[in-house]
């Protein structure tokens, strides 16, 4: 990221940070701050497909082989917000004509793009353990910080006069 910021260009949010300050803070509404104060589509398209119990990943569960990106951040990564574009494919009905291989390979090719916390932050995501790895990051504080219904959509304001 230093590389990114002498560079001038804009430093993109890493998800694994955005977790890692959910994780870390005190009470809810720090939690709700953390993801208010960085809320994008690409942030709320992640979420939703870690929280949704509707989306379902067609990858297999659990430990996923793939050689760690470790170069210094901010110098050879791709980074999550703006891979999320892609995750469709990774989600069962998104691309039904990707064999599963073609679809794991491409997984794995993304992961090792990513820096080892984002990879590890989308991981959890798949597997839907994002609350096991980062305390506090639930379903329900997501709803309450992007004003979601049950059916993580927008919830509908009723008009206040009669119609």
């Amino acid at each position: 990221m230093q590389a990114l910021a002498e560079s001038g260009r804009a430093l993109p949010s890493l998800y694994s940070e955005i977790a890692m300050k959910v994780n870390n803070a005190k009470d809810k509404p720090r939690k709700l701050k953390v993801l208010r104060d960085n809320n994008s589509v690409p942030l709320r398209q992640v979420l939703k497909a870690a929280f949704d119990p509707k989306i379902e990943w067609a990858l297999p569960k659990g430990d996923v082989p793939y050689t760690v990106n470790d170069a210094p951040l901010g110098t050879e990564h791709t980074v999550l917000s703006q891979q999320a574009k892609r995750l469709y494919l990774f989600i069962k009905g998104g691309d039904n004509t990707l064999s599963q291989n073609k679809r794991e390979l491409l997984f794995v090719q993304m992961l090792e793009g990513l820096s080892a916390e984002e990879a590890e932050f989308l991981i959890a995501v798949v597997n839907k353990k994002v609350n096991n790895k980062y305390k506090g990051f639930t379903a329900n504080l997501v709803k309450e910080a992007f004003n979601w219904d049950d059916n993580f959509m927008t919830a509908e304001k009723k008009p206040s006069f009669p119609v």
